[in-house]
């Protein structure tokens, strides 16, 4: 005899909040113990069983790539509502902290990926590539940020920080601290703002 559709129906809902947990238990296991933490772990944290996880993830890889998925997904979207904030310099200095702060705790995630055919439509350093420059066209035309300064001058920027940081204690609170710092040098101060052409890059 058959499922119902109901009963299929919730074994999918099951089955996707069960995914969704694993994928926040890993991306905070991997935070404080890098890309070898323990799967075990993974699975307490997320309140299901090991023979769960394997299910989802049959390779630790696999888990991997959802967790990088997952923090790319929240980046990409933080800067597309950061476009409506009121000031434009703050918008792209609010989300460089936050591509800091996960570059500074992926702790090995891009290295355990090496060798790893993942989805080929799916390319981290595209997409945020593609939200910084309109973060950064916008504080162009607002005049907080100088025309000179490119995406991969902040993008560089970001990842120097995250690798000057990344092995110490607390790399986020340290990320953190770093940008503020940095701030001041990429941010013009509101009296000395050129306003610049207002066509869109």
């Amino acid at each position: 005899m058959g499922e119902s559709p109901s009963s299929s129906g919730r074994q999918r809902a099951d089955a996707r909040r069960n995914r969704d947990r694993l994928v926040a238990a890993a991306s905070a296991v991997i935070a404080e113990a890098g890309a070898g933490a323990s799967l075990e772990e993974i699975a307490r944290r997320a309140g299901v069983g090991s023979a769960t996880l394997h299910r989802h993830f049959p390779r630790r890889a696999e888990l991997l790539e959802a967790v990088l998925r997952d923090r790319v997904r929240a980046l990409r979207d933080r800067a597309e509502d950061l476009l409506a904030a009121s000031s434009a310099g703050a918008a792209l200095v609010g989300w460089l902290r936050d591509v800091v702060a996960h570059a500074a705790t992926v702790r090995g995630l891009g290295p355990a990926l090496t060798g790893y055919e993942s989805d080929p439509g799916f390319s981290p350093h595209t997409t945020i590539r593609e939200a910084a420059q309109k973060l950064l066209a916008r504080a162009h035309r607002e005049g907080s940020v100088e025309s000179s300064v490119t995406v991969d001058d902040v993008l560089q920027l970001a990842n120097g920080i995250a690798l000057a940081t990344e092995s110490l204690p607390n790399p986020a609170q340290r990320a953190d601290t770093l940008v503020a710092l940095v701030a001041g040098g990429l941010l013009h101060p509101p009296s000395s703002r050129k306003p610049l052409d207002s066509t869109i890059e």
